[in-house]
């Protein structure tokens, strides 16, 4: 999960803010100490002043998806003891996978992250991390390009194809680079009964990759962890 473009002007100074009113709501550790919230607003409120703050995310348990996507995908590995996953894009949602699945084989491009996100999976050798940088953009990789200002001038080809040789799996997490041509990659090591978890889905420049997927598409939005405003994640199964 990531802030959409057009909302990105709004990142630090939102951020800023959630991180002024912790200290003012929450002295000391007080925050860090309180009882993760029971209810389902409760812990959607608690989590507006975790953002960007995967430690805080880690002892919510949360991921940073919608929260019916999040209690759905729950519910599905609950009934796949020993689920085979794999995510594009590491975070708070490795952490929650970690400990509901078997296996969980997650790929990151940004290596300063991915050091992060390792570091609090010490304790979990079934998560294999894998770290996939972009590679510089030549004729035979230029379908991978990435429209992020950051990444100009980068493909990630290698990201996209990091599954390719594995076996099935039962989940798959799309919530990273060059997301459109993960859900290819994806469909094709996806066991038959699976499911794929396509995040902020509500972004046009996804809509034609999902509608035409050939995919039985189910769309949940409302409230999202660590969002002020709704935001939408959705599921796909084989018809």
């Amino acid at each position: 999960m990531s802030l959409a473009p057009t909302d990105k002007f709004l990142r630090i100074p939102y951020v800023g803010l959630m991180r002024v009113l912790r200290r003012l709501i929450w002295r000391g550790d007080r925050f860090r100490s309180a009882p993760r919230p029971a209810s389902r607003t409760g812990l959607w409120l608690r989590s507006l002043f975790a953002i960007y703050d995967i430690d805080e995310m880690n002892r919510l348990d949360l991921a940073w998806w919608q929260l019916d996507g999040i209690a759905r995908v729950g519910a599905f590995l609950d009934a796949r003891p020993g689920a085979r996953v794999f995510e594009y894009g590491s975070g708070a949602s490795t952490l929650w996978l970690s400990r509901r699945a078997g296996t969980v084989i997650s790929v990151e491009h940004v290596s300063s992250w991915a050091a992060v996100v390792r570091n609090l999976l010490v304790n979990a050798p079934h998560v294999c991390l894998l770290e996939v940088p972009g590679e510089p953009i030549n004729d035979g990789n230029r379908a991978y390009a990435s429209d992020k200002p950051r990444d100009r001038g980068l493909a990630f080809h290698n990201y996209v194809h990091a599954i390719d040789g594995e076996e099935p799996f039962d989940l798959i997490i799309i919530d990273g680079r060059c997301r459109s041509l993960c859900l290819g990659a994806a469909k094709a090591h996806l066991k038959p009964d699976g499911l794929i978890v396509f995040d902020n889905s509500g972004r046009r420049r996804y809509r034609d990759a999902i509608d035409g997927s050939g995919m039985k598409v189910e769309r949940l939005r409302g409230l999202t962890a660590c969002l002020p405003y709704p935001d939408e994640t959705t599921l796909l199964r084989f018809a």
